[in-house]
């Protein structure tokens, strides 16, 4: 997933009329429903008076009561404030900012992880059965947390917390910091994340004022150690003043331009060490990227020579990761439209003197690149569209690797692949952030009626 909102816990969204048609008697009330199977985006369904409702902070097969917080003529959407029979799969949240009008950052925390699993995977095969008519079983695969750079164990236990290596704050006029409400601007102030990565939460971020700042961004490597903080003002030439944290660390400051000197953190994946400056993208799990580079190699399965078009290439990754298995004759092409992103993937892959990385909008430089035997796609969450899927369906000689973390997107560009020949023959499923309803995937596709 090259999707740089990724670095947000919680998209800021203002609440709710939105929707034409807009209608407010039951904003307000409270509702029991008998809770139906889950949607995607972290709710399940109910029906209340012939609309669908739109229910978080409960489970399938559970009856709730039920506050509604936004009416359209459509539908309803609501928070389950009390459980008046639960599933066995309901736990007490370890977080106590997660639950109805707290923070927005974790849809799940109520679950168990096989349950949040489950659930994700059930959105996934809902997905592309409803969106591009592919009747196809999944299953959410956990990610181990690696063992960290000084050499500490991974820890055994499987629960969820601890992972999320890069964690975006938002910051209130009065300086204290949190996360955004579902579906709202306004901020809930926090003095811990359970979901940072320990590396993250040794800086003290949370415990901190920064006034002047909107926005601060804690950014920890697992593997190597390092830390960036990434601070924005509330003006464009407001300079905060950081305060002094618990760790030290690089401050960047505003929005990043490629020069000396600009702050960065070295990663480990696929046998190789990546630098990612300012706040670029990287997978935040830190067992994400390894995992995806190797889903990818597989299921592409790249022979020798085979050319490679690495398309919303980031920093790199997917070609270093091939690189290897298609040779040093190989050409091996990446298209990048962040400057940052590819001075970086220009510095990590300087050893291959067959890649070339190009900066561009991917639609805009597509039609003047070659065909290539394999192509990998890892947009951000907007998907690539109609557009794209058909330049690359043009280009593409043997595979397609598609990574994604959004099955509504993912399944739509599968339908436009499918229109040009392209058939989905393998798909895994990652469960990259636990305790939220985001799942990343990795796609497959052939030729229709060829073999792979």
């Amino acid at each position: 997933m090259n999707d740089s909102d990724e670095g947000s816990r919680s998209p800021a969204r203002t609440g709710a009329r939105a929707e034409a048609g807009d209608v407010h008697d039951l904003v307000g009330t409270v509702l029991e429903l008998e809770i139906g199977p889950v949607a995607h985006g972290g709710w399940c369904v109910a029906h209340h008076g012939g609309k669908v409702v739109f229910v978080r902070h409960t489970l399938p097969g559970e009856r709730v009561r039920a506050h509604v917080v936004e009416e359209t003529a459509r539908l309803l959407r609501a928070d389950a404030i009390e459980v008046l029979a639960a599933s066995p799969d309901r736990v007490t949240p370890p977080c106590p900012f997660a639950g109805p009008g707290r923070c927005g950052g974790c849809d799940w925390q109520h679950a168990t992880l096989p349950a949040q699993r489950r659930l994700k995977a059930a959105v996934v095969e809902d997905q592309l059965r409803r969106i591009a008519g592919i009747e196809r079983s999944v299953e959410v695969e956990a990610l181990p947390i690696p063992a960290g750079h000084d050499e500490t164990p991974a820890e055994d236990a499987d629960d969820g917390l601890g992972w999320r290596t890069r964690v975006q704050f938002a910051v209130r006029r009065d300086g204290a910091i949190g996360f955004r409400r579902h579906r709202s601007h306004d901020i809930e102030p926090v003095d811990e994340c359970l979901i940072a990565h320990p590396e993250v939460e040794r800086l003290g971020i949370e415990r901190r004022r920064w006034p002047g700042a909107a926005r601060v961004e804690g950014i920890a490597s697992a593997a190597t150690g390092d830390r960036v903080v990434a601070v924005s003002g509330r003006g464009a030439r407001t300079r905060v003043r950081v305060p002094r944290l618990a760790a030290a660390v690089r401050v960047l400051h505003g929005d990043p331009r490629p020069g000396p000197g600009l702050p960065y953190v070295r990663e480990v994946a696929a046998g190789r060490t990546w630098q990612v400056s300012g706040a670029g993208f990287w997978q935040v799990h830190p067992g994400a990227a390894q995992a995806l580079a190797d889903a990818v190699l597989t299921g592409l399965a790249p022979r020798t020579d085979e050319s490679v078009l690495d398309l919303y290439c980031g920093v790199g990754l997917f070609l270093g990761a091939l690189a290897d298995s298609a040779g040093p004759y190989a050409a091996l092409v990446g298209v990048e439209e962040n400057a940052l992103a590819v001075r970086d993937a220009r510095h990590n892959l300087r050893d291959l003197p067959n890649a070339l990385v190009e900066q561009g909008r991917v639609d805009e430089v597509l039609g003047r690149l070659d065909q290539a035997d394999l192509v990998v796609l890892d947009p951000p969450r907007a998907g690539v569209g109609a557009d794209v899927v058909r330049q690359v369906a043009g280009l593409a000689g043997r595979a397609i690797a598609y990574v994604s973390c959004d099955p509504a997107t993912l399944a739509r560009d599968l339908g436009y692949f499918a229109e040009h020949g392209w058939e989905l023959t393998g798909l895994r499923a990652f469960d990259a952030f636990p305790m939220t309803h985001h799942v990343e995937c990795v796609a497959i596709l052939h030729p229709a009626g060829l073999p792979g």
